[in-house]
């Protein structure tokens, strides 16, 4: 069957975190946003540990679902539907390896909480795990992966959100050029990558030594409404030996829902603190300073990527698996209405949507937008026609800063509504 999945999310317990990333409400809005398998994040931690226990109950085939006495009983009519919850967790490695510090976030997924159990209980004589979700290790990747292999053989072990410059296998401050210099001769057990918000597959294809590394992607959500602003499609039976292998095989495994890389956060290099965004070239061209303030600059996402390339840009593999550059749809809302993303009325649109014509993604992929059919949308509905056209403008993020999408340039809104009208 075909299943969206997002597969690393976080929990009320790790830092920086919504309150609101609880086992019931992850349900509801796995159920808005379309999602039928989310990981659960965090199963390191103790408390999450506990209530994960406490709420969830076995689904079959590794996977688990929210017991019937948690459901929450206010999610519209038009989107719900059975979610199940994979148990993953991220864990961040910090150490010494090669004269450098090396920081490299992992991705854990297992099909039980007896391999939870094994998991924690060699992690525990490392570190803290009550001190954060996301528990920060000094233990070098390479036995954090011979830890988790011998704790739970059937884990699938995925290098984090992978060109984040300051925590990933390939990050430009503290990662690694390659996946053999990480992980040595536990390599081959890396059989996927999680690109992040600020690369996509094209920029992954151009690396050659990735060609047999399957690209997926998540949301890495620390609220609710970010469930889902990446996630992975399958066609697979509903467990996870299944997953699993579409993970490792690509057989069953459809492709990735992606955010417009630009739009990541550390898609360009910068200095946010001067408001200094540089492409790679002009990075080079001031030696990797900020113009403005002489420090060093962040060096992004793309300048990694071209950094380690080997072929040109617009390369495409033989077996690249597909991919669907969506916006968020309160993105999309609020770039229609010209407010904030967080603002009333862009809430109010987005239930009236959600409630009219189904689930976020049925809305963003799916929703038939034609001449005919567009004044049942109005501008939301040419915003998505164009978003799946690849007709937008995105100022590319930088530094810690997202980036900015504009779908309409100034006067067109009204142009577009005056057009609907007389239509």
């Amino acid at each position: 069957m075909r299943f969206i999945a997002d597969l690393h999310i976080h929990s009320k317990y790790s830092r920086a975190t919504s309150r609101d990333m609880s086992p019931e409400v992850i349900c509801k809005w796995a159920q808005i946003k379309g999602i039928g398998v989310v990981g659960t994040g965090d199963f390191t931690h103790p408390g999450w540990l506990k209530e994960l226990s406490e709420k969830l109950e076995p689904a079959g085939d590794g996977l688990f679902k929210l017991k019937k006495e948690y459901e929450l009983n206010d999610v519209p009519e038009s989107c719900r539907a059975e979610v199940s919850f994979i148990l993953s967790s991220e864990i961040s490695s910090i150490y010494r390896k090669n004269g450098r510090t090396r920081k490299v976030h992992s991705l854990i997924l297992v099909p039980g909480f007896s391999d939870v159990a094994r998991i924690n209980l060699a992690l525990s004589r490392i570190g803290n795990l009550n001190a954060d979700g996301r528990p920060i290790l000094g233990l070098d990747a390479l036995d954090l992966l011979k830890i988790v292999k011998e704790a739970s053989p059937s884990a699938i072990f995925i290098p984090a959100h992978a060109w984040t410059p300051h925590f990933s296998v390939f990050g430009a401050a503290s990662g690694f050029n390659s996946l053999e210099e990480c992980f040595e001769n536990y390599a081959p057990h890396i059989k996927a990558i999680e690109t992040g918000l600020s690369s996509d597959p094209p920029m992954n294809w151009r690396v050659s030594a990735l060609d047999t590394i399957n690209l997926i992607s998540n949301s890495d959500a620390h609220s609710p409404a970010k469930m889902g602003r990446e996630a992975n499609i399958f066609d697979t039976d509903m467990s996870y030996n299944s997953i699993a292998s579409a993970i490792e095989t690509r057989q069953g495994f459809l492709g990735t829902i992606e955010f417009f890389p630009e739009e990541g956060k550390y898609h360009y290099d910068g200095h946010r603190a001067c408001g200094v965004s540089l492409s790679p070239e002009e990075t080079i061209q001031n030696n990797y300073l900020c113009p403005k303030c002489g420090r060093r600059v962040t060096v992004g996402v793309l300048h990694r990527v071209e950094k380690l390339a080997d072929r040109p840009s617009g390369y495409k593999p033989h077996n690249a698996t597909p991919y669907f550059p969506l916006i968020p749809l309160t993105e999309l809302i609020a770039c229609t209405l010209g407010l904030g993303v967080t603002s009333k009325a862009v809430e109010m649109e987005y239930h009236r949507l959600i409630v009219t014509f189904g689930n976020e993604f049925s809305i963003l992929m799916d929703a038939p937008i034609t001449r005919n059919t567009q004044r049942n949308w109005g501008l939301i509905g040419e915003a998505i026609r164009r978003m799946r056209s690849g007709n937008i403008n995105v100022s590319s993020g930088y530094d810690g800063q997202y980036g900015k999408i504009n779908i309409f340039n100034v006067g067109e809104r009204e142009e577009i509504k005056r057009q609907a009208t007389l239509f």
